[in-house]
């Protein structure tokens, strides 16, 4: 079955930076767009990043954009999510989703202090 297994979260400081990893089996890996989803209490589920299956495309949120970057490593089953010059904003729940099938992993916590 599909299964998505993220890790890299943690706690950082303003200005800090994090590298989300997310491995993926059960499925096509190489043939699936991705994206990375962040859940906060306030917010719910809000999509931060998603990108094609090739890689080539990518779109980010507006509060994101410029400072978080996703890719993808096909030969090794792993999406990826950058995240530099972080923000007390971006802190949450942060999970990897197979956007065909909407399947999710169990979610990194990322927590940015001020």
């Amino acid at each position: 079955q599909v299964q998505l297994v993220e890790s890299g979260g943690g706690f950082v400081i303003r200005g800090g930076s994090l590298r989300l990893s997310c491995l993926a089996s059960g499925f096509s890996f190489k043939d699936s767009a991705m994206s990375w989803v962040r859940q906060t209490e306030l917010l719910g589920r809000r999509l931060i990043a998603s990108i094609g299956s090739r890689g080539i495309s990518t779109t980010y949120a507006n509060s994101v954009e410029g400072r978080f970057t996703i890719s993808r490593d096909n030969a090794n089953n792993t999406l990826y999510l950058e995240m530099n010059n972080l923000e007390p904003e971006d802190s949450g729940i942060y999970y990897c989703r197979r956007v065909t099938g909407d399947h999710y992993g169990q979610g990194t916590q990322v927590t940015v202090s001020s």
